[in-house]
Order: C-alpha cells, then sequence, then structure tokens
C-alpha cells in the first residue's frame, strides 16, 4: 500500500484494500479500510467479509475518516500512551535479520 497499491482512495486519507481469503481469491477476500498518510502512519480502522456486506455506506465512511483523522493528529507520546492504556493495539509486522 505505501507503494499506492490501494484499491480505493475513499477520501479524508482513508483507503481500502482487498485481501485474498484462502480459496477465494481477492473477489471472495475481505475488505480492509486503514487511515493512512500513506508513509510512516497506518492505521486499521475496519474490516469486513466481502460475503457478509458490499461495502460501507456513506454515515460510514465520514465515521471512519474522522476516526483517521484523529489518529493521524496524535503524536507518538499520545499514541504510546493510547497502547498502554489498552484503547489502540498497535500491531507490527517488521522484517527481522536474525543473527547467530
Amino acid at each position: 500500500m505505501a507503494l499506492g497499491l490501494v484499491d480505493a482512495d475513499l477520501g479524508g486519507q482513508v483507503y481500502k484494500k482487498r485481501v485474498p481469503a484462502p480459496g477465494r481469491g481477492k473477489r471472495g477476500g475481505a475488505r480492509t479500510i486503514v487511515g493512512s498518510n500513506l508513509g510512516d502512519r497506518w492505521f486499521f480502522v475496519y474490516g469486513f467479509e466481502k460475503n457478509e456486506r458490499a461495502t460501507i455506506d456513506s454515515r460510514e465512511l465520514a465515521a471512519l475518516q474522522a476516526i483517521a483523522r484523529a489518529l493521524l493528529r496524535m503524536d507518538a507520546k499520545l499514541l504510546d500512551k493510547a497502547v498502554a492504556d489498552g484503547e489502540i493495539l498497535e500491531i507490527c509486522h517488521e522484517k527481522t535479520s536474525s543473527t547467530r
């Protein structure tokens, strides 16, 4: 996604990405909604299975844009506090090198 590989720019720094599901591919898989500055800040804000619903409505989009806007405005100290307080969950998936 950082390279611009998004399925839809929903506006307000909110993006949709299709995620394949085993045996169903991208079309039958899940949809993820993220808030991002397309740089160093990425927030997963919503996800749903394509077979459960087709899309989000305009009211939901407005709410997701407000959430993304609030998260993207938070500084590192406030984000760390929100994680420590259990208000948000940090998911890290960084490549690490093993040393022996």
